[in-house]
């Protein structure tokens, strides 16, 4: 199965340890160095908290930080 935007591969559903509250896909912005960005990330609905995989903070944000710090 492919993997879902910033969700498990193996299709299983996320669940909130605050709120026991099964996380859905929304837009999230980061801001760094007076930049933003967006990514879709599952999040809680009740308290917005999002889930940040691993891959996505050594992939694309890390990528980010670089340019913006480069600058």
């Amino acid at each position: 199965m492919p993997e879902r935007a910033g969700g498990p591969a193996d299709g299983r559903t996320l669940i909130c340890c605050r709120c026991n509250a099964a996380l859905t896909i929304r837009r999230t912005e980061f801001s760094y160095l007076a930049h933003s960005f967006f990514a879709e990330l599952p999040s809680c609905p009740v308290c917005g908290q999002a889930f940040v995989s691993e891959d996505l903070v050594n992939g694309r944000i890390a990528d980010v930080e670089r340019n913006l710090e480069d600058k």
